[in-house]
């Protein structure tokens, strides 16, 4: 899906492109159509476009330079360096907008499944099995509704409206301040009053115009987290060890089919997701440094020099391939046991 990206944009502006392979290192197979040599590579990791003057030092001759892509607007290189990264954002909505449209948007019902003995809520008198129809005289439908009031509220009383049976119930409730960790193992306060979702759901029908907003703000909400995780990595909140490579990620992929289709296509949208977002790193020879590269060179309106930019790539490849020696330490580590794998 990356590569393709770079290969569509930059056949959209006439680059010649060269080779597009999927997998890397030697080529075991392929077939050639025009210029372009599509082939399959011996280890399936990944995959490259190889375009007419993609190196700044190639020497292009001068009849073929309206094909070359260095010989291009900044503008254009800026596009085709993006358009990876993008059809990454643009698959993983592609298949939110699928599920939504073919499956449905499963959402948690605001039945009570647990009362936490001791709790505020307990005191107050609710029962497992109500069923919360208001807060503070606001109408909910899902689960979700009932967990943010609960936890933007400030520390004053709120009014729970509860069905049980065949009667409506009011009940005052003071919500107490929890401290739990979040999901990157930070300790927050949190307003809770003690109570949990009994897990009965239903599945709302999606038209394709609701679907492509639904999928759009599930495609952000993944962005952003991945986002989060990056901070909270360079903050060394979250550790190394969490990351994982090849290995981990074909587990992970297992064990998600394993656990339905349904499960397999969302870990696909939070890989792609997770591709587009690393490959904008501003890191010399990744997409975000050539974006760079490309910014600087719009704003003092020439290039960088060879020397220069050799300098940034070794940077860039140091960088990325240490990373590689943690993901695939971490990998090994695992798979021996010494690093949980849960």
């Amino acid at each position: 899906v990356h590569e393709f990206g770079h290969f569509i944009v930059a056949r959209g502006f006439g680059i010649r492109v060269l080779k597009f392979s999927v997998g890397i290192g030697p080529r075991v197979c392929g077939v050639m159509r025009g210029s372009t040599d599509y082939c399959i590579s011996m280890f399936p990791l990944g995959g490259f476009v190889k375009m007419l003057g993609e190196q700044p030092d190639e020497e292009v001759p001068l009849e073929e330079r309206p094909w070359s892509f260095s010989h291009k607007p900044a503008w254009q290189r800026a596009f085709v360096v993006a358009a990876g990264p993008v059809f990454n954002f643009i698959f993983a909505w592609l298949i939110f907008f699928v599920i939504f449209l073919v499956y449905g948007k499963p959402i948690i019902l605001t039945g009570i499944g647990e009362v936490q003995t001791g709790s505020p809520a307990e005191k107050a008198g609710v029962m497992p099995g109500d069923h919360i129809i208001a807060i503070d005289g606001r109408e909910v439908h899902i689960w979700e509704e009932v967990s943010e009031a609960i936890k933007a509220n400030d520390g004053s009383t709120i009014v729970l409206t509860l069905q049980r049976s065949r009667t409506t119930v009011s009940v005052d409730i003071i919500p107490r301040i929890y401290e739990l960790k979040n999901i990157f193992g930070e300790e927050v306060k949190v307003p809770m009053i003690g109570i949990s979702a009994s897990g009965d759901f239903e599945i709302e029908k999606l038209g394709p115009l609701t679907a492509i907003g639904q999928a759009f703000s599930r495609t952000w909400e993944l962005v952003v987290l991945t986002g989060q995780v990056m901070v909270k990595l360079f903050e060394r909140v979250i550790p190394l060890s969490t990351l994982g490579g090849p290995i981990m990620i074909a587990q992970m992929a297992g064990q998600q089919a394993e656990l339905g289709m349904l499960n397999l296509f969302y870990f696909m949208a939070l890989l792609s997701v997770n591709i587009g977002f690393l490959n904008l790193l501003p890191i010399p020879v990744l997409d975000g440094g050539h974006l760079a590269f490309l910014a600087i060179e719009g704003i003092m309106r020439r290039p960088l020099t060879m020397r220069q930019k050799a300098i940034a790539q070794q940077v860039g490849i140091f960088i990325l391939l240490a990373l590689m020696l943690v993901v695939f330490y971490n990998d090994i580590a695992r798979l021996l046991g010494f690093i949980p794998s849960g």
